[in-house]
């Protein structure tokens, strides 16, 4: 059966929903653009769209109606595929990411709050938002139109929640007050810095580009997180505060979102391959729990307040 002429295909809404998460992020994080800007200066790139997207990642709750099990549906309409599962003890997160339909699209990682293991004043302040969601809001969504997702992923899901509790919460879980407030809106895309030009394209000499620019890095782990495997490295910035306003007018500064960056190097059977062979497949893939634990701190006030 083929589509009617004037349906979009999935490819075409994906790029659609893309475009309007990227859009969107980069206006509310200055650190987008000014690390693009940075590396057009510096003749690492010609514009921004030469820069590979290695994935991009959200923040769930893991309530009824919402979490992992709701937001993973809109992506896996597009041909994404759910892969490696991944527990955050301390944090009290589970984890997934998902592989694109294509390797120009960036990989996916989801990850949501077990909201059942925090504290009983902790989950009555978190269900006293989410509770009003009473059905699975992608079941209602047209996914086959980018313009009304781009619209849900931006769009509160509930209430704005006072500064009394979100400040409860970030005193017990910085991810939940994160998520209370700043809801499903793209927390960071991934500069693939492996596929760059000499000079710039492992971490370490990224990294110190970066320093050189001002940037300021999440320390978490230290600057830059390594795998066991050595194969998987990864830094990011700080997230940019910005003043948020709460119910009842109250404005606060928290953290928003930030700028992550990573090398996947080519896995050991492919290391002989020339250079202009070597593609996405032949190099380390997923994710790594230890990394990923402190990359989420991009977002707390240990690195924020630094």
């Amino acid at each position: 059966m083929t589509s009617s002429p004037n349906k979009p295909t999935h490819t075409q809404t994906l790029d659609g929903v893309l475009a309007g998460l990227m859009s969107r992020y980069s206006e509310r994080v200055p650190d987008v653009q000014h690390v693009i800007d940075a590396m057009i200066d510096d003749g690492i790139i010609q514009s921004a769209s030469d820069i590979e997207n290695d994935h991009i990642a959200f923040r769930t709750m893991g309530v009824p109606n919402l979490g992992i099990a709701s937001f993973e549906k809109i992506f896996l309409h597009y041909g994404y595929e759910k892969r490696d599962e991944y527990n955050f003890i301390e944090k009290k997160l589970t984890a997934y990411w998902y592989a694109p339909p294509a390797p120009h699209y960036p990989r996916i990682f989801a990850s949501e709050l077990r909201v059942d293991e925090l504290s009983e004043e902790a989950q009555r302040i978190i269900h006293r938002y989410t509770d009003t969601v009473t059905s699975d809001p992608v079941d209602a969504l047209d996914l086959d139109d980018a313009n009304a997702v781009d619209q849900f992923l931006h769009q509160p899901l509930w209430t704005t929640p006072t500064l009394s509790d979100y400040q409860t919460l970030l005193k017990e879980s910085e991810y939940a007050a994160w998520v209370i407030y700043n809801r499903y809106y793209l927390n960071h895309f991934t500069i693939s810095v492996h596929n760059l030009k000499p000079g710039y394209n492992t971490i370490d000499e990224f990294v110190a580009f970066l320093e050189r620019n001002g940037f300021k890095l999440n320390s978490a782990g230290g600057t830059i997180k390594v795998s066991p495997d050595g194969d998987l490295r990864q830094a990011s910035t700080v997230a940019q505060m910005i003043d948020a306003e709460f119910a009842g007018g109250d404005v606060f500064r928290i953290a928003g979102s930030y700028v992550e960056f990573a090398e996947r190097r080519v896995l050991p059977p492919f290391r002989d391959l020339p250079a202009d062979q070597i593609g996405r497949q032949h190099r380390r893939e997923g994710f790594e729990t230890g990394n990923a634990d402190k990359i989420f701190e991009s977002t707390f006030t240990t690195q924020t307040g630094r």
